[in-house]
Order: structure tokens, then C-alpha cells, then sequence
């Protein structure tokens, strides 16, 4: 079997002892879960423990492998420095798991930063682990701000790697639950925070693995969640196996959630294979809306598969009505893939002779330009999910209160610097957090008197 076992386990400081001082007894469930987890570990003895961290070093488009020999850590930040350790990484497999992404032009290895410290969502496991097992080396990996299912296929490439190697391994997904499940709690409270805690720990509590995909990126982040796509990677390295799983724990009282489960192989399974299920679902789901899209989005899309394919600049195809060819406005065009912001480029007013040639421009800079965000490649384009918004013309408003977050966009402007908001966005359900926003992206402080303006848009998906 390429993973032994595998366990869902959160990461508070306040576990251990020394941070804790006695606090550590409010989730005392979850310290007997862990030791548990702890006397597994130490049964099966394994060769290699894989950790996945919420702290480790962590890109937007890049999953980091920690690299090197070894790696020494402490908990002196939180007050403890006399609970240390010192790891040696398993290189091989590291070099393995490396090897296999990069011949697939997969984003992971070990390349960026040199982190040889520990972070403590690898050390609190490693706490509880080492006091039970004091064998096996480690493989660290950090998560990325990149798409689920690329969390899901980076754990498939290291169940790949364990079996090349014949390693016996075991898989630990570090991962706190919501942050947000008491008003009492550090980071208050808010109705998605349980709600996302009975979901992760029913469908993880079944193995469900193919449900982690229906998390909506919207939903974690109210939730304030950070371990699922760790969660999701675990559930890759399990990938084609049946497995039984068992919820030994789950506690709220400090206002954050705990939850651990213990997954344990027992064989291969062809039907739970969730990466290839969710890919065609999204296949065809996106055949449905590509059949429905209006001749806006039809002409940026089209616009994209023929620049990035043949790097040909589109002229208005005959198909584009009269509308698009008359009339001017502003428009931006937005990308997205696997419900990630893919790219997004726009004009606040027109700059082209029709609102026809306004997407076509908008279209190329979305996909190729965007300084947030590598070119889209030829292999993406079945992925996208694009939508146009055609604006109005903007107008000067005197106050916040003439904003509706769901009807206007915003237009902050400050001494030259300028920053733009579009209405109807996912997770922003303020005014207040619009123009927050706004001003980050033009560059504007708190401190910078400005100007606002607000504005329509009929928005095309």
C-alpha cells in the first residue's frame, strides 16, 4: 500500500504543555485523539511522515517542498523554546516527488525559499508523534493559492513518488478547522463557521474525498478555515484506494475547531479515483454554459483561444450583433479556473470604437497581461470560465452612502492614483470592504483624501 495511513489533525500551540500551562485541559478530546493518532504512528513505524502545513512556506502559484538535509525548530515564539526539534528530510523522496512534477510542468519542488526553521503547523503533530515514535525522516510541504484540484493532483504525484520508492509512509494533513465558531474566540464569530465545521467532518468522517471539490472558495474563506487544502492534498495522496475512516475528535470551546480523523487504507479502488470524476463533471457542466453564453462572452472567449493558440489578434467576426458594433463603453473581461481568479483586465471608459473591439483588447490583456498572473496556457483554455461586464459611465458621488455593493461599482481616486472596484463580487458584502479594496488596488492609504465616483454594469456570463 503507497500510504499507510493517513490523519486529519488541527495545530494549536496551546496543546502542548509547555505553551499551554495548564489551558491545554479545555480540549482535552483532542489530546487524547492526537495520542492516539501518536500510538498508530509508532505501531505501523514508518519510514517517512508526510506533513502538509498551513505555515509552511506558502506561493500563490507554487507549492514548496522544503529542501535540504535537515531542519531544526522550537516553539520559543510562543514562549517555550525548550520544546525543540531536529528533523532530517527524507531527500530521495523529496527528489522524487520534485522529478515527477517537473516532467508533468506541474508548479512544486524545491525552489524559493531555503526555510530551515520549523513551522508549528509541522511541529505540533511532530510533539505528539515523537513522543511515541522517534524513527522515520520527514517531507514537508507548504500549500499554494493555486485551484483545488491542483492540491489533489500534488498529492497523487506523492503517492506516485512513495511507490517508485517503496517507502512506507505515513500522510499528516495539519490543519485547524474554523476560526470563527464563538463570539467569545479570538477571531469572532460567523454562521459559516460551524457550518463549515459539520460539513468538513461529515464528509471527511465518510472519506468523502470527491465532496472537498463542492467547498466553495468563497465559503472558506468566511469560515476562516486553514487547513482544507490540506485536507484536499491528503485526500490525493490517497487517490484510487478505499479507505476507512474513523472521527476521533472534534471541539469548538476555544472558538476554533479541532477536528481529528484517522484514514486507513485497505485496498485499491477503482470508483474512488475523484480528481478524474471531478474533471468530467466540470466538463460537462462547462459544455452546458459554453452552449448558453451570450455573444459577448462568446467573442472573449474566442478571442483568448485564438491569441493564445496562434497569438492572432481577433477582428469582429460577421456573428456579433449590430449592438457591439455601434455602441462604445468600458468594459472589463474576467477569467476564472476551477473557481480561482484567473485573470481580470478592463476599461473604466471606452477606448476602442466599439464595445465589440473594447472585448477583443480586454480579452488579450485578461489572459496574457495581467501582472498578477502567468500567461494563460494552450492546455487551460478548456478550463476557463469567463464573464464581461459592460459599464457605465461613471459618475461623482459624495459619500459612501450612495454606494449599494450589489448595484455600483466604485471608483476611489486620490492625487492621481486611482483603484476600481467592480459591483456583485463573491465575498464582498460591504460598501466598506469595496472601497477598502479599491483603495488597495490603486495603491491609496487611509490616510490619502479622496474622490469617489460610482458606476453600472450589465454583467454577461
Amino acid at each position: 500500500m503507497p500510504v499507510l495511513a493517513a490523519y486529519m489533525v488541527p495545530h494549536p500551540p496551546m496543546i502542548v504543555p509547555g505553551i499551554g500551562k495548564g489551558s491545554e485541559k479545555q480540549i482535552q478530546k483532542t489530546i487524547s485523539a492526537y495520542e492516539q493518532v501518536a500510538e498508530e504512528i509508532a505501531a505501523i513505524r514508518p519510514d517517512t511522515i508526510i506533513v502538509s502545513s498551513p505555515h509552511a512556506v506558502l506561493y500563490s502559484d507554487y507549492f514548496h517542498i522544503s529542501p535540504g538535509k535537515k531542519a531544526t525548530g522550537d516553539f520559543g515564539n510562543f514562549r517555550a523554546g525548550e520544546v525543540s526539534f531536529r528533523e532530517e528530510y527524507d531527500q530521495e523522496l523529496i527528489q522524487e516527488i520534485s522529478g515527477i512534477a517537473r516532467e508533468s510542468g506541474f508548479p512544486a519542488g524545491t525552489a524559493g525559499e531555503r526555510d530551515k526553521q520549523l513551522d508549528h503547523g509541522t511541529m505540533v503533530p511532530l510533539f505528539f508523534i515523537r513522543q511515541k515514535y522517534a524513527g522515520g525522516r520527514i517531507v514537508r510541504i507548504g500549500l499554494s493559492g493555486l485551484p483545488l484540484a491542483q492540491h489533489y493532483a500534488l498529492g497523487r504525484m506523492i503517492q506516485t513518488a512513495i511507490d517508485r520508492l517503496g517507502r512506507r509512509a505515513v500522510y499528516i494533513a495539519s490543519g485547524d478547522l474554523s476560526h470563527k465558531l464563538q463570539t467569545y474566540g479570538p477571531y469572532g464569530y460567523a454562521e459559516e463557521g460551524p457550518q463549515y465545521d459539520q460539513r468538513i467532518m461529515d464528509v471527511c468522517s465518510r472519506a468523502a474525498f470527491g465532496e472537498l471539490f463542492d467547498f466553495d472558495e468563497s465559503f472558506c474563506d468566511k469560515a476562516a478555515e486553514c487547513g482544507h487544502r490540506s485536507f484536499v492534498m491528503m485526500a490525493g495522496a490517497l487517490d484510487g484506494l478505499a479507505v476507512e475512516a474513523n472521527a476521533l475528535s472534534h471541539e469548538d470551546v476555544t472558538g476554533v475547531g479541532y477536528g481529528v480523523i484517522t484514514f486507513h487504507p485497505t485496498g485499491r479502488s477503482a470508483e474512488r479515483c475523484f480528481l478524474e470524476e471531478y474533471e468530467r463533471n466540470q466538463e460537462k457542466r462547462l459544455a452546458v454554459k459554453r452552449a448558453k453564453e451570450t455573444p459577448y462572452v462568446r467573442l472573449a472567449r474566442e478571442t483568448i483561444e485564438q491569441y493564445v493558440r496562434r497569438r492572432e489578434i481577433m477582428t469582429l467576426p460577421e456573428w456579433v450583433p449590430e449592438q457591439m458594433r455601434s455602441c462604445r463603453a468600458g468594459t472589463f473581461v474576467s477569467i476564472h479556473k476551477q473557481g480561482k481568479l484567473r485573470g481580470c483586465i478592463g476599461t473604466i471608459q471606452a477606448t476602442r470604437s466599439s464595445v465589440g473591439n473594447e472585448i477583443i483588447s480586454n480579452a488579450i490583456s485578461a489572459s496574457t497581461r495581467d501582472p498578477r498572473f502567468d500567461p494563460v496556457r494552450e492546455d487551460e483554455l478548456p478550463w476557463l470560465e469567463i464573464h464581461v461586464d459592460v459599464l457605465s459611465e461613471p459618475e461623482r458621488i459624495e459619500s459612501a452612502e450612495q454606494l449599494d455593493v450589489k448595484r455600483y461599482g466604485v471608483i476611489v481616486s486620490s492625487a492621481g492614483k486611482r483603484g476600481l472596484l467592480l459591483p456583485d463580487l463573491e465575498g464582498v458584502d460591504t460598501v466598506e470592504e469595496q472601497i477598502a479594496i479599491a483603495k488597495r488596488k490603486g495603491g491609496i492609504t487611509n490616510r490619502d483624501k479622496v474622490t469617489l465616483e460610482r458606476f453600472e454594469v450589465v454583467r454577461y456570463e
